[in-house]
C-alpha cells in the first residue's frame, strides 16, 4: 500500500473523514519525510490532525507540547474516543495518575503524549530513553515576544533540536503575522523549517461590528433567536464578566462568568459545564477559550474591543469549528480604545502594542469588506468582497479611488517602502515639516500629489487600502508601509479600486438579525442521545459526534452500518461504538413518520423527504453536478438520494452513473475482499479510489 493510501485509510478508520482539508496532506507528508515544519492554519482548520496522523503512521511516541491543561484533556478524550492510545502529564493529575502516564510512556504504549512546556524537561531522562516519532509544538505563537500570548516557558523549547537533532519538529498556530512566524522558527532553532500557510478565511463566520451603545439590549435581542446555542461573550475586566453574567441570568438565560480570579476548581467546573452543554453561555475574560476544542460554539460576542487583531481572530475562531454557520459580534466604542491604551502604557513593547491596537481600531472602523480587511492583516488578499459581513450586507457609497490609490502607491515606492503612515501622508500632502525636509523628500516626483485631501481623510483612505490588501504594514519594522502584489496591479495593470465616501460614513449597524434556526425533531433526538452517551463516558458531547456529523445523519438518514460509515466523522471506533444506538433512533424516527397520517402537501419539502426532491430534479434532466450546486449538497449525498429512490422502486438508469467496466471490477473483487458482505471491505480494497455510492450501485445492478 502506498504512503498516500495508508494515510487515507488512517484518516477514515480513526477520524471518520474521506478527504483531507487544504494543506493537511502536504504538511503530514513533510513531517513523514523528517523535515521540520511550521504550519499556520486557522482555528478549526484541522491543525491537530497534522501531528496526530503522522504519530499513527510512525514508530514511537509523538511528544505534544501544549499550553493548557484543558486543551490536553480535550484532545486526549477525543483521541481515546477514536481508538488512539494517548495520555497527558501535568500538575493537575493525582500523583498515581502522573506515575501511570510516565510508566506508559516508558513502556512504549502510547501513540501521543501531551505535556505542558513547564513540565517537559522534568521528564527529560525518560525522553532520552524512548523512541520519539516527532515533537509537536502547539500554539507555537506563545514562543514569540511578537505574539499575543507570549509564555516564557516556551522559550526553553529551542533546546529540543540540539538534544534530538534527527527528530522532526512541527510547530503549529492559528495566529501569527510575518514577524511572529520568523521568530518561531528562530526560537525553535529550525532555520530550515518548511513553512505552510493555509488560508485564514473562515467563510462560515459572519463578521459583525456594532456601535457600543446599548450593548446589553443588543445582546438580549441577539440571544432571543439562539436559546439552544452555545456562545461566548468576551469582556475586558473580571468585574464586567460577573455583572453581565448576572444580567443575562436575570433575563432567563443560563450563563456563567469565568475569569482568572476564580478558584481552579470553580474554573474547571464552569468549563466542564460549558463543554457538556449544561451552561450554554460563558461570559469571560480572555483567560477562557485557548484550550476549548468545543466544535458547536455558534456565536462569539466581544463586549469590548480586543487589543489586537490576532487575539480577535483567535477568539472568534472558537465559533463554528464544525464548519457550520456562526455569528461573531464586535462592539466598538472609543472608550474601549482609551482603556486599552492605558493598559499598554509603560510596558517594554508599548510602541509595538499601540501600533497593533491602532490596526484593530482601523478594522472596527472599516468602511470596506471586513473579511478582506482581516485577511489582509495576515498577508492574504481576497479579491472580491465576501458577502458575509455587516459591511457587505449594508455597504456605504463608493467612488472610483483608483487614481488616489495610484498616488499613494507611487509615494510609498519612491520612499522605498521605508516609511510609516504619518510620513507617507505628509509627503502626499506636500508638508514642509522638519522630518520631511531633513530627509529631502520634497524632491521626489510625487511630493504633494494629494495636497487637496485633508490629513485625516487621507489617513482614512490609506487605512481602506490596507484593509483591502493593497498595502501592508510591518509593525516589527517601525510600522513601515509596503506594497502588495495587488498594489502593483493597481499601478501597472489597470486594476480598479473602490473607496468609501467619508462624508457619508454610516453609523456602525446596531440592528440584530432574526436568524432562522433550523431544527428537526430527529436532530433533537440525536442530540439527546449524544448527550446521554457523553455523560456516561464523562466526556463533552462533541467528542461523541460534532453537530456537523448529526446534521449529516439527518440529511442522509442512514439505515444500516454501511450507510452509517459514510457519515462525516464516523471512523472505525465510532462505527463500532455508536452505530447501533444512533441507527435505532434514526430508524424509529422514520417509522414514526411513515405511520403519521398524510397531510395536505404544501409548497416546499417535507422533512425527511429530501431524496424525493433530488429525484424530481434528476427526472427533469439535471445532472448530479447541477443538482449538487442547486441544492447546496455534496455530490456523494445526491448519489445517496438516487440510490435510496432506486431501492424504493423508482426507475433510474444506473448505467448512466456507473460504467460496465466499473461494475465488472467490483464484481471481480468479491472473492478477494475480507468480508464480501460489507461495503467497507470493497472501499478499502480499492484504496478508497472507488466511492461507496458506486459500490452500492454496482451491487444493486448485479442483484437484478
Amino acid at each position: 500500500m502506498t504512503q498516500s493510501s495508508k494515510l487515507h485509510e488512517l484518516l477514515k478508520v480513526h477520524f471518520g473523514y474521506d478527504t483531507f482539508r487544504p494543506n493537511q496532506l502536504q504538511i503530514i507528508e513533510n513531517v513523514l519525510n523528517g523535515s521540520d515544519t511550521l504550519a499556520i492554519m486557522p482555528t478549526g482548520g484541522g491543525k491537530s490532525l497534522c501531528f496526530q496522523l503522522p504519530a499513527l503512521y510512525l514508530e514511537g511516541t509523538a511528544i505534544v507540547v501544549s499550553p493548557l491543561i484543558a486543551l490536553m484533556k480535550d484532545q486526549v478524550d477525543a483521541l481515546t474516543a477514536n481508538g488512539i492510545k494517548a495520555t497527558f502529564f501535568n500538575s493537575s493529575q493525582p500523583q498515581a495518575e502522573q506515575q501511570q502516564s510516565l510508566e506508559d510512556l516508558k513502556d512504549g504504549k502510547l501513540t501521543l503524549f501531551y505535556v505542558a512546556p513547564e513540565s517537559l524537561f522534568l521528564i527529560e531522562s525518560i525522553l532520552r530513553e524512548i523512541k520519539i516519532s516527532l515533537f509537536a509544538i502547539d500554539e507555537a505563537h506563545c514562543i514569540s515576544s511578537w505574539g499575543h500570548d507570549f509564555r516564557p516557558a516556551y522559550t526553553k523549547l529551542g533546546i529540543l533540536k540540539a538534544y534530538f537533532p534527527q527528530t522532526p519538529i512541527i510547530a503549529l498556530t492559528a495566529t501569527a503575522d510575518k514577524a511572529t512566524q520568523d521568530d518561531i522558527i528562530t526560537q525553535l532553532g529550525v532555520p530550515n523549517a518548511d513553512k505552510f500557510l493555509s488560508s485564514f478565511d473562515r467563510k462560515n463566520l459572519y463578521l459583525d461590528v456594532r456601535s457600543g451603545q446599548n450593548r446589553l439590549k443588543q445582546i438580549l435581542d441577539f440571544l432571543k433567536n439562539k436559546l439552544d446555542e452555545s456562545g461566548i461573550v468576551y469582556c475586558l475586566s473580571r468585574k464586567s464578566t460577573e455583572s453581565l453574567a448576572a444580567k443575562l441570568k436575570s433575563a432567563g438565560f443560563k450563563a456563567a462568568a469565568y475569569h482568572a480570579g476564580l478558584s481552579a476548581d470553580d474554573r474547571s467546573q464552569i468549563q466542564e459545564d460549558f463543554l457538556n452543554d449544561q451552561t450554554p453561555i460563558i461570559v469571560a475574560t480572555i483567560a477562557f477559550g485557548m484550550g476549548i476544542d468545543k466544535s458547536n460554539v455558534r456565536w462569539v460576542i466581544h463586549y469590548n474591543m480586543p487589543k489586537n487583531i490576532e487575539g480577535y481572530y483567535q477568539e472568534i475562531g472558537r465559533s463554528g469549528r464544525d464548519g457550520l454557520p456562526a455569528h461573531t459580534v464586535l462592539f466598538y466604542s472609543f472608550a474601549d480604545v482609551i482603556q486599552l491604551r492605558r493598559f499598554v502604557q509603560g510596558t517594554p513593547t508599548e510602541a509595538f502594542q499601540l501600533a497593533k491596537l491602532e490596526r484593530m481600531q482601523q478594522f472596527a472602523e472599516a468602511l470596506s469588506c471586513r473579511r478582506r480587511a482581516l485577511l489582509s492583516y495576515f498577508g492574504e488578499t481576497l479579491v472580491e468582497d465576501c458577502g458575509n459581513c455587516d459591511i457587505c450586507k449594508s455597504p456605504p457609497n463608493y467612488f472610483d479611488g483608483t487614481l488616489l490609490a495610484q498616488k499613494v502607491c507611487s509615494v510609498i515606492t519612491r520612499l522605498r517602502e521605508q516609511e510609516a503612515l504619518g510620513m507617507v501622508i505628509d509627503v502626499l500632502r506636500g508638508a514642509q515639516n522638519a522630518a520631511v525636509l531633513e530627509k529631502g523628500y520634497q524632491q521626489i516626483k510625487t511630493y504633494g500629489a494629494a495636497k487637496d485631501v485633508s490629513w485625516l481623510d487621507l489617513q482614512q483612505y490609506i487605512i481602506q487600502l490596507l484593509n483591502q490588501g493593497v498595502l501592508e504594514i510591518w509593525f516589527h519594522e517601525n510600522g513601515r508601509l509596503l506594497l502588495t502584489p495587488l498594489a502593483k496591479q493597481v499601478l501597472f495593470e489597470g486594476a480598479k479600486i473602490q473607496l468609501a465616501h467619508l462624508n457619508q460614513r454610516k453609523e456602525i449597524a446596531s440592528k440584530t438579525e432574526a436568524e432562522e434556526t433550523k431544527t428537526t425533531s430527529l436532530l433533537d433526538k440525536l442530540k439527546l442521545l449524544r448527550s446521554v452517551l457523553a455523560k456516561e463516558m464523562g466526556v463533552p458531547a462533541y467528542v461523541v459526534f460534532s453537530d456537523a456529523s448529526l446534521n449529516d445523519m439527518v440529511e442522509k438518514l442512514p439505515s444500516n452500518e454501511d450507510e452509517f460509515a459514510m457519515i462525516s466523522g464516523v471512523g472505525q471506533a465510532k462505527l463500532d461504538n455508536y452505530a447501533e444506538s444512533f441507527l435505532k433512533v434514526i430508524n424509529t424516527h422514520q417509522q414514526t413518520l411513515q405511520k403519521k397520517p398524510k397531510k395536505t402537501k404544501k409548497k416546499g419539502a417535507k422533512k425527511g423527504e429530501t431524496h424525493k426532491i433530488t429525484f424530481e430534479l434528476f427526472e427533469q434532466g439535471l445532472s448530479v453536478e447541477e443538482i449538487s450546486e442547486k441544492r447546496n449538497l455534496t455530490e456523494n449525498t445526491i448519489y445517496g438520494h438516487l440510490m435510496k429512490m432506486h431501492q424504493l422502486g423508482k426507475e433510474i438508469d444506473l448505467f448512466k452513473l456507473i460504467s460496465s467496466e466499473e461494475i465488472e471490477t467490483i464484481q471481480n473483487a468479491k472473492g478477494k475482499v475480507e468480508n464480501p458482505e460489507a461495503l467497507k471491505s470493497y472501499f478499502t480494497h480499492f484504496e478508497e479510489k472507488i466511492p461507496y455510492w458506486k459500490i452500492k450501485f454496482a451491487f444493486s445492478l448485479l442483484e437484478n
